[in-house]
């Protein structure tokens, strides 16, 4: 994290960097590390630029690119993408010819292999989970992460009267990624512009258990009070006694034990609620 923070962000405590990183030039950061239900470890992370960046909205079009096109005339990869490091600096230059492919200047090689990294990474599978909102019919049974066969958008657009921003897009179930991070990275990512806090806070206030779950547990606890003392009402205790039964993965738990960072920050904020 550290190093995707230097190498690919560029931020620059001493804001001295003028250049920026892949995403131009970087305010602010604060990322979280959370565990999925398989326990993988991964990191949801917020940035800020500065509001005063005219050329923002011109780069934000670019970060974003559809799926790369298939390359017959590219050497198949063998291996499984996320198992290599990449395409060898040699290949990742123009062929003699002096020719190169229609993305973003790309190596037919290198277009091939970000080509693998993208079907294997992004591509979305429709699951259980996608609908588990939807209540049937007549309303239209749509997946709720928005990933659909036919979400196409040939152009990006941005409209300067409303602020809306409309991002291409030539393959519906593939997951919005930046290119240079996927490569780099070579695992599934997700990269989204937030106009306002509305998605954060949102994002943030949820809560860790489903309501269902927190009061079974809730009646676990006081079930097992009771058996100690009938006349026990200590609320410190019930909230204890069901944090006790919340299981982490092993991945969190190794990572605490390491003492490793559970969150990463550029600045000090204060808690607000």
């Amino acid at each position: 994290m550290k190093a995707f923070i230097s190498a690919l962000l560029g931020y620059d405590p001493e804001q001295k960097n003028l250049e920026g990183g892949i995403l131009g030039i970087v305010d602010g950061y604060h990322g979280c590390v959370e565990a999925q239900g398989r326990g993988t470890l991964h990191c949801h992370m917020a940035l800020s630029f500065d509001p005063s960046d005219v050329d923002f909205c011109t780069r934000l079009l670019r970060v974003i690119p559809p799926k790369p096109e298939p390359n017959v005339d590219a050497p198949s990869n063998q291996h499984h993408p996320c198992c290599v490091r990449g395409i060898p600096i040699s290949e990742q230059l123009s062929d003699a010819s002096g020719s190169t492919s229609s993305l973003s200047g790309l190596s037919p090689e290198r277009q091939q292999d970000l080509q693998n990294v993208a079907l294997k990474c992004q591509s979305h599978e429709h699951s259980k989970t996608c609908f588990k909102y939807w209540r049937g019919p007549p309303e239209p049974k749509s997946c709720r992460f928005d990933l659909h066969e036919d979400n196409v958008r040939t152009e990006s657009s941005f409209d300067s009267a409303t602020g809306e921003i409309s991002l291409r897009c030539l393959d519906g179930p593939v997951n919005n990624f930046n290119e240079t991070v996927l490569e780099a990275m070579r695992c599934n990512m997700d990269i989204k512009f937030i106009g306002d806090s509305v998605h954060i806070t949102d994002y943030i206030t949820t809560s860790q258990l489903e309501t269902h779950v927190a009061f079974s547990m809730l009646e676990l606890a006081v079930r097992k009070l009771g058996e100690i003392n009938p006349l026990e009402t200590d609320i410190t205790k019930c909230a204890y006694a069901m944090i006790s039964q919340q299981e982490l993965p092993a991945q969190q738990v190794a990572s605490y034990l390491l003492d490793f960072e559970d969150h990463f920050t550029s600045h000090c904020y204060r808690s607000f609620y």
